[in-house]
């Protein structure tokens, strides 16, 4: 890590994982940055939602999406006359999209990191 990165002071050490803390908090869970990561493309209904994100129950994504509703991270869209219910990132669950982005280009730099290094072990 570079100088530039480290903080200042040791006192500055604390706010700054409070603030990861509390990020942590929000997007706990198996699910909620992938639900998030669905929703920053369009809003989409729930059995979209479902079907999009593999291996997750209709309880569970129930769970995640209340608890995103909660956070101010994801709007439910109930209209009138029986449609069926959507879900879209709000104006506030967007400022959480450039964090989603980035873990996505690092996991993708991390699977080809992975490969790049069974390849290289198959070999000797």
């Amino acid at each position: 890590m570079s100088e530039k990165n480290q903080p200042r002071h040791p006192g500055d050490c604390i706010p700054h994982l409070r603030a990861i803390s509390d990020t942590q908090y929000v997007l706990s869970g198996k699910w909620k940055v992938v639900i998030i990561g669905s929703l920053s493309f369009s809003k989409k209904r729930f059995t979209e939602l479902r079907n999009t994100l593999e291996g997750i129950g209709s309880k569970m994504l129930a769970k995640e999406l209340q608890e995103l509703v909660r956070n101010g991270i994801v709007k439910r869209i109930a209209e009138d006359g029986g449609k069926p219910v959507e879900y879209e990132l709000t104006a506030y669950g967007y400022s959480v999209k450039p964090v989603i982005d980035a873990m996505a280009a690092w996991g993708k730099q991390h699977r080809e990191h992975i490969v790049r290094e069974m390849r290289k072990n198959d070999t000797r």
